[in-house]
């Protein structure tokens, strides 16, 4: 069994690696290409192919530089 990792990007999406399936509020699947090495979620809101990233928060200024503390287990 593969092992499911997700990435916060500075200013950018959370990459997800790893087998998962993506649903929406009533379960329906999200289509996308399962054989891609990692899946991209958008964090700025502005995607216009949301959930999925698609670079918009490079022209709309999102910043967010998460960091995991020791408060955070």
């Amino acid at each position: 069994m593969s092992d499911v990792r997700i990435r916060t990007r500075d200013d950018g999406p959370l990459v997800i690696e790893g087998p998962v399936v993506i649903v929406d509020a009533e379960g329906n699947p999200y289509p996308y290409e399962s054989k891609k090495a990692a899946i991209a979620l958008c964090r700025c809101g502005a995607s216009q192919n949301r959930p999925f990233c698609d670079g918009t928060h490079k022209r709309s200024g999102f910043q967010a530089a998460d960091r995991a503390t020791d408060t955070d287990a």
